[in-house]
């Protein structure tokens, strides 16, 4: 076996970072880059808000329900090859959207973008954890985080401005080039590593896939096709089914696709709690946001980008400072106060909002939501990896990024769900009326996200730690 030259030395570790985070980077901003852009494309395309949110869902959809999959397709056929697998689709999937001629192909490659994002994202931190010395993890996974958090809350503002000047079409076309040139470095710079377990859960990967598909679909077409409808109620039950069989079936087998028992850790349990809550009420209220300052609000795409600097720019400037932090008073308060500034950052939102809100109104809610959402992904990946075992720090970090990923896919179908129920896009009033609403559901679903970080132990990432060695005393040690 090839020696690990990563381990314990600085330049490797650079390069891991750079690689993983540049990667995770495009990954996480095409969730929401293409939000700014929806009024365009819809201009351009054609289609309905329904077909506007797919342009979202079947992007988050797809990385939601393969992440953990890709996790274990990196354990068995080695992580930086599927790195480079997943990299590789994802950049040919961006050129396949900017090329594409109708809203159904657009939405096409972006579901094969969300699978290449699948096979990249979750071996993106096991390649980082193996060439980032032990006493450097909790750094560098928070700045890992924080990228990932910056990608996120940057999208609606790269979207726009990307539009105002050059075109939809060149969102998609930006990651192509970046693609190209990560590949060979990758190549070059990454160590081939394997995990301890090469058996894939196929069953539970179909059951969880179709499972989270019918719910999002019925979500979807609920208000359109009415709620009674056949599909909707078909959807909504058969997606139920399957993820009780999903659960059922993760109980007794032997490779689980997720290993339910990690949920008996506390600080693994309430973290992915606290990130499958927070991305339902922030992707839904950023993919309604941006929308209202163009529709409403009479703002190019660049101009309503540029408007949301508030909340967009305040992880640059909070990240930092949250990493410090956490290091020295643990995650928990962090990821919970960061959380609780979410929630008052929108229901601010859903307390002003009008036709014709003026800006100055908005602004202290655009930074109280930055700032909190800086504070949440800055330590919660430190928090996360400390809470397992090491050999399941993969499986770990696809379980939360697919939690994630499907908080996000549900939290754009709920709150679209409550928009289209009381509003639509025929005036601003009309616009502002089904907004509201949809926000304070976006505030409920965080504040409750605020309660769950609570349960992580009080004594931070050593008490995570503890957890992990009680959930399975026969295999220590864990990561530190």
């Amino acid at each position: 076996m090839r020696k690990d030259r990563t381990a314990g030395t600085g330049r490797p570790a650079v390069w891991a970072f750079v690689i993983t985070s540049t990667a995770g980077f495009m990954a996480a901003l095409d969730n929401l880059v293409v939000t700014t852009a929806l009024p365009s494309i819809r201009a351009h395309l054609g289609g309905g808000i329904t077909d506007l949110e797919w342009t979202v869902n079947a992007y988050t959809l797809t990385f939601a329900v393969l992440l953990m999959l890709g996790a274990g397709l990196g354990d068995r056929f080695g992580r930086r090859r599927l790195f480079t697998i997943g990299l590789t689709l994802f950049t040919l999937s961006s050129l396949a959207a900017a090329l594409a001629p109708g809203i159904g192909e657009l939405i096409a490659a972006r579901a094969a973008q969300g699978v290449g994002a699948a096979l990249l994202t979750p071996v993106s931190l096991t390649l980082l954890t193996s060439a980032v010395p032990p006493a450097r993890r909790g750094l560098a996974f928070g700045a890992w985080g924080a990228v990932n958090g910056m990608a996120i809350a940057m999208g609606p503002l790269i979207g726009g401005t990307i539009v105002e000047h050059l075109s939809w079409q060149w969102i998609f076309a930006l990651n192509v080039p970046i693609g190209l040139a990560l590949l060979p470095l990758a190549r070059l710079r990454l160590t081939e590593s394997h995990g301890p377990n090469g058996r894939l859960d196929i069953p539970g990967t179909v059951l969880a896939s179709v499972g989270l598909f019918g719910i999002v679909y019925a979500l979807v077409r609920g208000n359109s096709d009415g709620w009674s409808s056949p599909a909707v109620v078909t959807g909504l039950a058969v997606g139920a089914a399957l993820l009780v069989a999903f659960v059922l079936w993760e109980l007794r087998t032997d490779a689980p696709l997720l290993p339910m028992r990690l949920f008996r850790n506390r600080a693994f349990a309430a973290v992915n709690s606290a990130s499958i809550l927070m991305s339902l009420g922030m992707f839904g209220a950023i993919f309604l946001l941006s929308q209202f300052l163009q529709t409403a609000q009479g703002y190019s795409p660049m101009e309503a980008g540029v408007r949301m600097l508030p909340w967009t720019a305040m992880p640059m400037v909070v990240a930092p400072v949250a990493g410090i932090l956490a290091d020295r008073i643990g995650g928990r308060i962090i990821i919970a106060t960061g959380l609780a500034l979410q929630a008052a950052g929108l229901t601010w939102f859903a307390v002003i909002v009008t036709a014709h809100v003026s800006y100055g109104s908005q602004v202290p809610a655009l930074i109280l939501s930055g700032a909190g959402m800086a504070l949440f992904f800055a330590p919660v990946t430190t928090v996360l990896m400390g809470s397992v075992r090491p050999e399941e720090q993969g499986i770990a970090s696809g379980a939360n990024n697919a939690l994630r990923e499907i908080g996000g896919a549900l939290g754009v179908a709920v709150l679209t769900s409550v928009f289209t129920a009381n509003g639509d896009f025929s005036s601003p009033q009309r616009f502002a009326d089904g907004l509201t609403p949809a926000l304070w559901v976006g505030a409920a679903a965080i504040a409750a996200a605020a309660v769950a970080a609570l349960i992580v132990p009080r004594r931070g990432r050593g008490a995570a730690r503890e957890d992990a060695v009680e959930a399975a005393p026969a295999l220590t040690p864990v990561a530190s």
